[in-house]
């Protein structure tokens, strides 16, 4: 492990004036627009130093590592406000508009930029050489969402980021775990520190700005899969909910975090369904033939969500994932998607080798992005054009660039009209911390950004942070722990190990250590159990949240007898501190919010109905590492851009209710 010993880590610190943590979209969006801003900064006799820092490599780090198969976000023909109105729709009501919208005007643009950097995108007949920008027409799978062949798209993605920053800006396989405040100024952010996961090393940063960008949170809940399939699941592993942790422990107000995805995906696999029902116009069933989404739809009224529903077409996410329970709830399942129907309808007017194109194109968007779901299809003998498939909803996951909206409360724009004070007080995608921004999965409060919107909201955040880089030059950070204090804190999982390693013979059990393996199954089984998993049908009520906090405070007491055997287990400890940190804010967000705002999602079981006369707000908390206590408040939520009456029904709540705190 180096002349330093595994227990006595080199210790390598560095100040820089922005610091990017993570390699994912978002921070490649931020990295494309740092370079072209800080080039036009120095112009001015401004020099302004960056880093970027990621605990894998950038070429397959992030959310669309494996590939993806279409982006989810394009405007083309379409108005920014429509999106708004999309987006608030399917989220139940209560979104950030001026951030979505801000999104929304500026996606198109790093579409095009994927485009020209040579992402193959999908065209219309006789627009095949037409680039986007020129007026070329793609093939849309549903309003919002255009085809590509992006089993590669990370990879051109990251070479475009890594040529405008520059290679010896970027650092790979260094996990950042710890976000320090200002020593003179607890309200500012002043430093960070992690890990080389692949040396014994320990790496301490000081800087004026910085974008944490490190995804959303899976592995918080048990999955679906187990045995030979553990680990597998619809959101990347390796996303342990480190933004929100971190950001949290530094002091910044987070927002929704009440809310988490529970994707509804092929049983077993994983696989997407989007392009089966958007491209390919599939539908599902129940068990007995009936379309159970036609068949419930007075199931929501039963829950007061019917006032969110206009059409089928209105219908979202999570409302059709309710439906889909009360299937199962009512023992009428499995539920199948119709795949073999879907594929005959769009072959009858086909030549055999348009059919078998088709075919093609079917299995090319899983071997896309979702391999597995190929080998599950190959294990049961299924060829999806001539045998249904099952679905079932997954385990819950936090995110804010899907179909949830869990993260940080930022300011946004500042040029729209009508904005209250509340939507914005200082630079574009700030936090609460002076200095700390965030993107992508990072920003609550305004989901479905998906790949495109969160390359796009880093390049947003790049430009404010150089603007709080010039506004604050002259500022100079000071940590608020010692050198010696993190290198403590970073390293006490190695130290409990070498201490206590040879007091037991078997690795496993030892009354002074516990493995970050086994605490984390402790984790995954607490949330499923207490806090609306897959084992309650996602169903909590006020005495489970509190057995399960009585529960997670012996956990936390626990986890700070995590051991590491190495780095990849040092790693798993880090990551498990900070699942257990988004474990516990969103407990303690579903505990405060005394409704079932999400139905489908997860349900209140003591306020099982929307209650949008109480609760149509944001709700935002606020954590105390000190005190180790949190702060939880309703923040009034305020529509900008006018529901329109065509496609929203009557009765729905303009304004949200008069609030205190």
């Amino acid at each position: 492990m180096s002349e330093y010993g595994f227990g006595n880590p080199e210790v390598v610190e560095e100040d820089v004036d922005i610091l990017i943590i993570g390699g994912g979209m978002a921070a490649c969006g931020c990295a494309f627009e740092l370079g072209r801003w800080i080039d036009a900064a120095a112009g001015d006799g401004h020099e302004i130093s960056v880093k970027l820092v990621d605990k894998a490599a950038m070429d397959r780090s992030g959310a669309v590592a494996q590939g993806l198969s279409a982006i989810n976000t394009y405007m083309g023909d379409n108005d920014p406000a429509d999106y708004v109105r999309y987006v608030r729709g399917d989220l139940m009501g209560i979104t950030r508009e001026d951030l979505v919208y801000d999104v929304g005007r500026h996606v198109d643009d790093s579409v095009q930029h994927f485009e020209k950097w040579g992402l193959p995108i999908w065209k219309q007949e006789g627009d095949e050489d037409v680039p986007l920008k020129e007026g070329g027409r793609p093939v849309h799978s549903g309003r919002w969402q255009i085809m590509i062949h992006g089993e590669s798209y990370k990879w051109i993605v990251a070479e475009a980021a890594r040529k405008a920053l520059g290679k010896e800006n970027i650092q790979e396989h260094v996990f950042i775990v710890r976000l320090f405040n200002d020593r003179n100024d607890p309200s500012r952010i002043a430093g960070a520190a992690g890990f080389s996961v692949r040396e014994n090393r320990i790496h301490i940063y000081r800087f004026k700005a910085c974008l944490l960008v490190c995804g959303g949170a899976a592995g918080i809940f048990r999955q679906r899969s187990v045995g030979e399939g553990k680990g597998r699941s619809w959101y990347p592993v390796w996303n342990a909910g480190s933004t929100y942790a971190m950001a949290a422990e530094a002091g910044a107000e987070l927002t929704l975090m009440e809310n988490r995805f529970v994707p509804t995906r092929f049983k077993d696999g994983y696989g997407p369904v989007g392009a089966w029902f958007l491209l390919y116009k599939a539908r599902s069933f129940n068990g007995f033939g009936e379309d159970y989404l036609e068949k419930n739809r007075d199931e929501l009224k039963a829950v007061k969500a019917d006032a969110y529903v206009k059409g089928e077409h209105q219908m979202g996410t999570c409302l059709r994932n309710h439906l889909m329970l009360e299937e199962l709830r009512e023992g009428r399942g499995p539920i199948f998607v119709d795949t073999p129907t879907a594929m005959a309808r769009l072959a009858e007017e086909m030549s055999p080798k348009e059919i078998k194109h088709l075919e093609a194109e079917a299995w090319e968007g899983f071997l896309d992005m979702a391999i597995a779901q190929c080998g599950v299809w190959a294990g049961e003998n299924i060829e999806p054009d001539k045998e249904m498939s099952e679905l079932m909803p997954t385990e819950p996951y936090l995110l804010g660039s899907h179909a949830g909206c869990a993260g940080l409360w930022v300011s946004g724009p500042e040029d729209l009209p009508g904005l209250p004070d509340h939507y914005h007080w200082g630079y574009n995608r700030m936090t609460t911390v002076g200095g700390l921004f965030t993107a992508g999965d990072g920003v609550g409060a305004s989901g479905h950004k998906f790949s495109s919107g969160s390359f796009t909201e880093g390049r947003i955040a790049a430009k404010s942070m150089v603007k709080y880089v010039i506004d604050n030059r002259e500022l100079t950070p000071e940590l608020d722990q010692s050198v010696e204090e993190i290198v403590a804190e970073l390293y006490r999982p190695v130290r409990t190990w070498l201490e206590h390693k040879d007091y037991t013979t078997n690795v496993d059990v030892n009354p002074y250590y516990i493995t970050p393996k086994m605490l984390q199954l402790r984790l995954q089984k607490l949330m499923d159990e207490y806090v609306a998993g897959i084992s309650t049908g996602y169903q909590t009520n006020s005495v489970m949240l509190e057995i399960a906090e009585r529960k997670l405070q012996m956990l936390r007491e626990d986890a700070m007898k995590m051991c590491a055997r190495d780095l990849h287990e040092l790693l798993r400890a880090w990551e498990n501190h900070h699942r257990i940190m988004t474990a516990w804010a969103h407990l303690k967000h579903i505990q405060f919010r005394e409704e079932t705002r999400y139905p489908g999602y997860y349900y209140r079981s003591d306020f099982r109905a929307v209650d949008d006369g109480n609760w149509k707000c944001f709700v935002n908390s606020s954590y105390n590492r000190h005190t180790e206590k949190w702060s939880l408040k309703k923040v009034k939520w305020q529509s900008l851009i006018a529901f329109d009456p065509e496609q929203e029904p009557e009765g729905v709540a303009h304004e949200g209710p008069d609030l205190v705190g």
